[in-house]
């Protein structure tokens, strides 16, 4: 049975226990620099961050930063970005974003959401990861498929929709924590907290989630 305490004080023993279970939250895309960040970022939208990390050591060797992305022509890019998936679009932003980053922005990546925003490509979602991780910025709380559903599964938002998730779990949550809150429940929702088979009766959340089915 969830505890009957606050929804506030309940978001942050969810924190505090998974804080203790993965102690380490890095990201875990591989990058040297913020370009590399945001590029690899790009690239994880509808794809493991496995599968842009043997993607990138060879996009990386061959455009390193900005300038040579921003200039990169396009079917080479296309080629070999393909396996990520969704690869003329991704390919397409890249550049653009990268054109930009170099073009407009002196060649320093963004360090602000409104401006991040204004890239091809970028969403609130990358920003979001590429403000935390590259400048140690938290904007937002970064919101996937994962964090959607186990936000949702532990009742900490009632809405579908990204923007409005994110908004209820940084009233929620403290603002240091945004980023690896993202992580920790990345990490819970393959360990333990799966699509279709949650293993609710070893989840050391399970008394703090309203839709554990533990007996």
């Amino acid at each position: 049975m969830t505890k009957k305490i606050s929804l506030k004080k309940r978001s942050l023993e969810i924190l505090n226990r998974l804080k203790s279970l993965y102690p380490e939250a890095p990201c875990t895309l591989d990058y040297e620099t913020p370009v590399q960040l945001l590029v690899a970022t790009i690239l994880s939208a509808q794809c493991t961050d496995a599968r842009v990390n043997l993607v990138t050591p060879a996009l990386f060797e061959r455009f390193p930063d900005a300038i040579a992305l921003g200039n990169a022509d396009l079917e080479e890019l296309e080629n070999l970005v393909r396996s990520t998936g969704f690869y003329r679009n991704k390919a397409k932003n890249i550049k653009g974003a990268c054109w930009a980053i170099a073009n407009k922005f002196n060649n320093q990546v963004p360090q602000t959401m409104e401006l991040l925003l204004e890239l091809p490509g970028v969403a609130r979602k990358t920003a979001n990861v590429v403000l935390a991780h590259a400048f140690g910025i938290h904007m937002g709380v970064t919101v996937d498929t994962h964090v959607k559903r186990l936000s949702q599964r532990l009742g900490l938002t009632k809405h579908p929709d990204p923007a409005r998730i994110e908004r209820d779990l940084m009233l929620l949550l403290p603002q240091p924590d945004w980023e690896n809150w993202s992580i920790r429940l990345v990490y819970h929702g393959r360990a333990v907290c799966n699509a279709r088979n949650p293993s609710c009766d070893v989840c050391q959340l399970a008394d703090l989630c309203p839709s554990a089915n533990v007996s």
